[in-house]
């Protein structure tokens, strides 16, 4: 053995059984609250316009073909794709899409305004890229439909 393990030795060993049960829980309470971000942002895109301006102001600029209907997928993805993934179910193949969405917006969008989201950077797109990617590598988690149903991609 290398000396690592899976279940490190703890300074308070009593708090051992407060982490079993917090640290399940707490990945699926940040896979609702990722998932409750983004569906905001597909709710303006499929009830308020926004995937329309979506789809000529960003899409169509960085070459997208149909660049509304993208906007529009982008905005399906993102409010009913997010719903399924808040609760767990499909988590894996909807996270790796809304990865590769967020990183698309880091580099062809966010990227020229630097790191500050203040300023329109990547900053915030870049953060939650890497949260989906987490979720697209590990699965939904315990507490998910996936998990209920036994199977998952």
């Amino acid at each position: 053995m290398n000396g690592t393990t899976d279940n490190p030795r703890l300074i308070i060993p009593a708090l051992g059984c407060v982490y079993a049960a917090l640290g399940p829980l707490s990945y699926a309470v940040a896979r609702v609250v990722l998932g409750g971000v983004i569906m905001v942002h597909g709710y303006a895109k499929l009830f308020n316009g926004v995937a329309v301006v979506v789809g000529d102001k960003v899409l169509g600029p960085m070459g997208f073909p149909m660049p509304e209907a993208w906007g529009y997928f982008l905005g399906i993805l993102e409010f009913f794709g997010c719903a399924l993934f808040a609760v767990g179910l499909l988590t894996r193949p909807l996270a790796l899409m809304l990865t590769v969405e967020l990183f698309i917006a880091v580099f062809g969008v966010h990227m020229k305004n630097g790191f500050s989201s203040a300023s329109g950077g990547f900053e915030y797109p870049l953060i939650l890229a890497v949260f989906f990617a987490v979720y697209a590598a590990n699965g939904a988690g315990r507490y998910s439909i996936d998990r209920l149903l036994g199977k998952e991609f």
